[in-house]
């Protein structure tokens, strides 16, 4: 479905500005949750964006479907990190997750049903004319989640939304992101400091290398379903893939770290 050949990404200059992501290859497919996950500063964030078509790469190409992703294409929704400010205070929960359909469909009898559908499949049935500040962290990054199930994506796109939240919201939520791709059949791509959470969620674990970013390992993920948070954490196949992910990125922090002292020193 999307796909990603020979990308690189500098900041500033073009041939000498500050190279963040380097000659990065992969592909995603349908239906497919991908989970990417690498030391902090890595460029996680970066290669996100260059998915949603945000930033532009120096070199390579992007493709959804075929076609080049050239602005933020219609296919992709983005879920954010910080739920605070990606929702309108003004605007009650159902006019939240409205707003983004104005443009792609106008007919309100067809957005008011999207609405409803969204609002309900992430459990905020009965909370439609509520404001983000009257509700709980969850609760406003399930809303942010129902503005991009509204939006009728065939890809969603999460940059570490559940990383602000507490252990027990942020395990409701990791349900609620498996049972959406299961219901709405839209492939998502997770950026998550989490190890725990790579593994738990993904059908693919792409672990990212010291900057500038490249794969360092596309790890499968053979794991029943359902998932559960307690059984499917206690699997043998679930500790070795853990393990196997968290070898790499301590590997990735200490080379990233030698880097530093290196630059330093010089």
């Amino acid at each position: 479905m999307l796909t990603l050949k020979n990308v690189s990404r500098r900041y500033g200059d073009a041939r000498t500005g500050t190279l963040a992501v380097s000659d990065l290859s992969f592909e995603i497919g349908s239906n497919e949750v991908v989970t990417m996950v690498g030391p902090s500063g890595c460029g996680k964030t970066t290669v996100l964006k260059l998915m949603a078509g945000l930033l532009s790469p120096t070199d390579g190409s992007i493709e959804i479907d075929g076609r080049p992703v050239v602005r933020p294409p219609e296919e992709i929704a983005l879920v954010f990190q910080d739920y605070v400010n990606s929702l309108y205070p003004w605007m009650t929960v159902a006019q939240n997750v409205d707003f983004p359909l104005r443009r792609k469909a106008p007919e309100r009898a067809i957005r008011r049903e999207r609405v409803k559908t969204a609002i309900d499949s992430v459990g905020l049935g009965g909370f439609e004319d509520h404001y983000p500040w009257q509700l709980s962290g969850g609760m406003q990054q399930r809303v942010a989640i129902a503005r991009g199930l509204a939006y009728q994506p065939k890809m969603l796109l999460m940059d570490e939304p559940f990383g602000a939240l507490d252990a027990q919201t942020r395990a409701d939520l990791e349900d609620l992101v498996l049972r959406v791709r299961d219901t709405f059949g839209v492939t998502i791509v997770f950026v998550t400091h989490d190890i725990d959470e790579s593994v738990y969620l993904a059908d693919r674990v792409l672990v990212m290398g010291p900057r500038p970013t490249f794969i360092e390992a596309d790890l499968p993920v053979v794991l029943p379903s359902p998932r559960d948070q307690i059984e499917t954490k206690e699997l043998a196949e679930f500790a070795r893939v853990r393990g196997d992910v968290y070898r790499r990125i301590r590997r990735s922090s200490e080379a990233m770290r030698t880097e530093a002292t290196r630059t330093v020193t010089a």
